[in-house]
């Protein structure tokens, strides 16, 4: 993800410096103006090397942590994780390169969703998998309306 200048010094007070630099008061309200943007390119809008997308990852599933909104952040990622794999929409044909891009996405989502909503996750996966949404469905943000039908705001 970078060079590894990321992790030097206090990294967490950085980040926050920089997304308050560009008049955000949180890591989520920086984000949430890019709901697609992967999390490479959010960090890179804050600083080029100095901060990582992992960084951009752990500020915004604190603060998911502190306000209580957690299964939001998880749709979150999925929406980002996504628009990486699948730029153009959900596949229309399932070939072996549209599985491997389905795969991909939900393969490296799942890997970054908290143990507490791991099986929340699998169900997400497996009713996308039955159920495939209509070909080019796109989710724009964590409050698409086929996501919040598949992982509503509870607690897990």
């Amino acid at each position: 993800m970078t060079s590894g200048r990321s992790w030097h010094g206090d990294w967490m007070a950085r980040l926050y410096e920089r997304v308050r630099e560009r008049g955000y008061d949180s890591v989520t309200a920086f984000a949430e103006t890019r709901p697609t943007a992967s999390l490479v390119e959010l960090a890179e809008d804050l600083g080029k090397g100095d901060i990582a997308g992992a960084q951009i990852l752990s500020g915004l599933f604190t603060e998911a942590e502190q306000r209580n909104q957690v299964t939001r952040f998880v749709r979150g990622v999925l929406v980002r994780m996504l628009s990486q794999s699948l730029p153009q929409g959900w596949p229309a044909v399932m070939d072996d390169a549209s599985r491997f891009a389905v795969a991909k996405a939900l393969g490296r989502w799942s890997g970054y969703t908290p143990e507490s909503h791991q099986e929340r996750a699998d169900q997400l996966m497996a009713a996308l998998r039955a159920y495939p949404p209509p070909a080019g469905w796109r989710p724009l943000g964590p409050d698409d309306v086929l996501l919040l039908t598949l992982m509503p705001d509870r607690q897990a």
